[in-house]
């Protein structure tokens, strides 16, 4: 069943009783305590331009445990050398930007629309929404950003304009972070080769609200 929300109050229905495809909700707004409620039980915006702003919560989430990521030995071999430089949060506008503009195979347009783009710049502002910046001879070439919320990152969007960008800045972020696991939201063959796996509705939700600091 998809809930209509009411503009006037910053609730959800519980996640469990989102539609077979995941999808719970439709309406409200996107402001950030909306937007932190929301990820705080597993619950996230995805929406295009032309449409209402609508609210999935999976019955299945995709994650990374930290302690299951595969990284390749030619993937090894390239982080060993000095091709690439990492940062966090130096450039978050650039890469939520990159994110929406970059070209990905049978997509047609992006759901990273302007709204949502303010919204994640102000979640950046007040420490819940990160960047990871991936560098090649002081050119931005890759990175990815998401939300952080008790110990668990969910990801919204990765970029890459050289090959393996975007897979280091997702290694950095599992190595680097003391994290309980990745959100990777939804199931892709490049994902499950570094070690994605599915996890119940139940099982997310129940490791998603053990109490920790929110701090990356």
């Amino acid at each position: 069943m998809v809930f209509n929300l009411d503009p006037d109050s910053i609730s959800f229905p519980h996640p469990e009783l989102a539609d077979e495809d995941g999808l719970l909700a439709v309406g409200g707004d996107l402001s950030t305590d909306r937007l932190i409620l929301a990820y705080e039980n597993g619950i996230f915006p995805w929406f295009s331009e032309d449409s209402p702003i609508l609210w999935y919560a999976p019955h299945e989430r995709f994650v990374i445990f930290p302690e299951h990521l595969k990284i390749s030995k030619s993937m090894l071999q390239i982080l060993k050398t000095d091709k690439f430089s990492i940062t966090v949060d130096k450039a978050f506008t650039e890469v939520i930007h990159s994110c929406a503009k970059i070209e990905r195979k049978d997509q047609d347009g992006t759901w990273i629309t302007s709204d949502m783009i303010d919204a994640y710049q102000e979640l950046h502002r007040i420490n819940y929404a990160h960047s990871i910046e991936v560098w090649e001879n002081e050119k931005l070439v890759g990175g990815l950003y998401g939300v952080y919320i008790n110990q668990v990152f969910c990801g919204e969007s990765m970029f890459s304009t050289v090959s393996n960008a975007s897979k280091a800045a997702l290694i950095y972020l599992t190595t680097h972070f003391n994290l309980k696991f990745v959100d990777c939201q939804f199931h892709t063959p490049h994902l499950a080769s570094m070690g994605g796996t599915s996890i119940s509705q139940q099982e997310y939700l129940s490791i998603l609200k053990e109490q920790n600091a929110n701090t990356l």
